[in-house]
């Protein structure tokens, strides 16, 4: 149940965002601040998930982690650090 209403809720989001992009470009002296509103909402979404994607692909996971990785530093000589 709870499936059908994210699909449609996806879907009724998707057909006005479109609406609004479409009414932009091909009549965009009666369009106004909603349709900008909606079409720059939308695009700005579009852009997130490419963000918050997880690398190694278990973030989604019950108890999944991401781990960060570091840089590792060089190692230094057994001489000690040289004159400066």
């Amino acid at each position: 149940m709870v499936r059908r209403w994210v699909l449609l809720s996806a879907l009724a989001l998707g057909a006005m965002w479109w609406w609004a992009v479409l009414r932009l470009a091909l009549v965009p002296e009666q369009a106004g601040l909603v349709e900008g509103a909606v079409a720059a909402g939308g695009w700005g979404l579009s852009l997130l998930p490419v963000h918050v994607a997880s690398r190694s692909g278990d973030a989604g996971r019950a108890g999944g982690t991401t781990t960060a990785t570091t840089a590792s530093r060089r190692p230094r000589s057994a001489g000690g650090s040289g004159p400066s």
